[in-house]
């Protein structure tokens, strides 16, 4: 979409948050939650939007660093949290309902953080209501964890505004925000096939590998988990730069804890391990 249409889908975003009292905001820091994060603060004022991060192994050191900066600049009321979804036998196995029990800890976490910050001004203590940034896009994906957020009374603003993924990042260059043009980046566990177990120790390794990836100079990338095999993936533009720094990424990710590094021809794939 071009940002022709950008007004237009962002006032169809505004109206809809106009008619929300108090929220909390599912916020990530990728360009979905940063738009509704931002134009949430903005319409509503700070004392209403709630910014909540949800703070676990799964939630790459980079992504809480760029939470806490965004945060800043935008001027979010901002919380982070943390969660515990290892601790939940479900999750940990990884069945394709991994996200549902996923999602679960982050709306018990947020509901728990609502119910204490309580409403502001003319919303006379009602407790927020929680939004995420699900758009039109993901709807067709498999997404269980939506139907976790729905069952315990999320709202999706995007959804309802009929904004999709082009319309979020059009609206997001609008008003200038730095996240428009952010690649998406799921949890961590996304890099797990489904079957294998998620632990700390495979979720601490998929993220010192990927932090050493960045430090190359790599934005949008994925490391994929097979044990000791790490399957690089970044964008079909990007593989004759991996191959140009092949012993630095050999040894970046080799210091991750991988025995065998391996570059995915096929490029990144957001999702791929979904199907």
């Amino acid at each position: 979409m071009s940002t022709d249409s950008a007004p237009a889908s962002l006032s169809a975003l505004e109206r809809v948050v106009d008619g929300l009292c108090t929220v909390a905001v599912g916020f990530s820091g990728g360009a979905d939650s940063g738009l509704l994060a931002y134009v949430a603060r903005q319409r509503l004022g700070r004392s209403r939007a709630l910014a909540v991060t949800a703070v676990s192994p799964s939630l790459a050191p980079e992504e809480l660093e760029d939470c806490r900066s965004l945060a800043a600049e935008w001027d979010l009321d901002w919380r982070p949290v943390e969660t515990r979804e290892l601790e939940r036998e479900a999750y940990r196995a990884n069945g394709r309902d991994r996200c549902y029990h996923c999602k679960s800890e982050l709306m018990e976490a947020l509901e728990a953080l609502s119910a204490a910050a309580g409403g502001g001004g003319s919303c006379g203590g009602q407790v927020p209501t929680v939004i995420l940034g699900v758009n039109t896009d993901d709807l067709s994906d498999h997404r269980p964890g939506q139907a976790a957020a729905l069952e315990r009374g999320a709202r999706f603003p995007f959804v309802e505004a009929g904004l999709s993924k082009a319309d979020v990042r059009a609206a997001s260059s609008l008003l200038g925000l730095r996240t428009a043009s952010k690649p998406a980046s799921a949890c961590l566990a996304s890099r797990v096939p489904y079957g294998t177990a998620v632990t700390l120790q495979v979720l601490g390794r998929v993220a010192r590998a990927e932090s050493g990836l960045r430090a190359l100079g790599f934005r949008a990338l994925r490391v994929r988990h097979y044990g000791d095999v790490a399957r690089i993936e970044v964008p079909l533009s990007e593989l004759g730069s991996v191959l140009s720094l092949r012993a630095e990424v050999v040894s970046a990710v080799r210091g991750a804890g991988y025995r065998y590094v391996t570059l995915d021809l096929e490029g990144l794939r957001s999702g791929n391990l979904s199907s």
